[in-house]
Order: C-alpha cells, then sequence, then structure tokens
C-alpha cells in the first residue's frame, strides 16, 4: 500500500513539472493581447546554451517597452545565474524593443556563458516582437500615398 502511495505521488509530481512548463508556454502565447506581449525564447532559442544548457525566458514587452524578463527552468548553476541575471537583466528593463536591440550589454564577470546565453536569449526574442511604432508608420506611409496619388489625378 505504502509502495503505491509512493508511485502515485512521484507521478503527481512529474504530471505538476510537465503541466508548469506548458502553462507557462500557454501563457506565453495567450499574452499577445494587444500591447501587452510575452515572447517565450524556449523554442526560438533553443540552441542557445549556457554553461550547462539552455537558458529559457518570458520576455513581456508592453507597449513597445521591456517590462519583465523571467528566467525559466533550465540547468545552470543558481550562484552562476544569479549574477549573469543580476547584471545583464536590468540593463534591458524599461528601454523600447528598437533601443534594446541596439544595446550592447555588459556581462557578469565568472559568468561569462549564462551571461552570454542570457543576452542571445533576449535579442532572438526582440526579434520576434512585434513592433507597434512599425504599423504606425506603415500606416502613416500609405495614408500618405493614397494622398499623393489623389492629388495627381
Amino acid at each position: 500500500m505504502k509502495k503505491t502511495l509512493i508511485i502515485a505521488a512521484i507521478m503527481l509530481l512529474v504530471a505538476g513539472t510537465v503541466s508548469l512548463d506548458a502553462r507557462t508556454k500557454a501563457k506565453a502565447k495567450k499574452a499577445t493581447n494587444g500591447t501587452t506581449q510575452v515572447i517565450y525564447t524556449g523554442e526560438i532559442a533553443k540552441k542557445v546554451i549556457g554553461y550547462n544548457g539552455p537558458t529559457p525566458l518570458n520576455i513581456t514587452v508592453k507597449n513597445g517597452v521591456i517590462e519583465s524578463i523571467e528566467v525559466l527552468s533550465n540547468q545552470e548553476s543558481p550562484g552562476y545565474l544569479k549574477r549573469a541575471k543580476d547584471k545583464v537583466l536590468p540593463q534591458y528593463i524599461g528601454k523600447t524593443v528598437a533601443e534594446a536591440k541596439k544595446l550592447k550589454p555588459d556581462i557578469a564577470t565568472g559568468a561569462t556563458y549564462t551571461s552570454e546565453a542570457l543576452i542571445k536569449n533576449i535579442q532572438m526574442g526582440l526579434n520576434q516582437a512585434k513592433s507597434t511604432s512599425t504599423k504606425k508608420t506603415a500606416t502613416k506611409k500609405a495614408t500618405t500615398k493614397k494622398k499623393a496619388t489623389k492629388k495627381r489625378r
């Protein structure tokens, strides 16, 4: 009886871990409503390797500005990951997507591989960001072009 309970508890624990990852992905997909989007880098940057493996992120962009960057489950050493997170992530928070794409961030001394993996994940994630300013510019150009065409006729 005890053996059955232990096995059941282990199965629930494993199922909870799997569903947590699925919920993280679902959160990232659902959050693209209106002006807020959450970019999950686990798929687009799966080949980006830190010291011990991939370092997936959720990047929250609200109204074209980076609101937060969440480091998701990974195999990095906690001390090195903390050092890299504390150094790299604040350099992006509060910046527009365009500003962040141009940023040449400092890396954490002693956590080089982890820092570089975080930076690469952020860059790849931001390439997926929908730019609200680009849409406005494209709309203005189309409107201006229509007006110019009407004047010629």
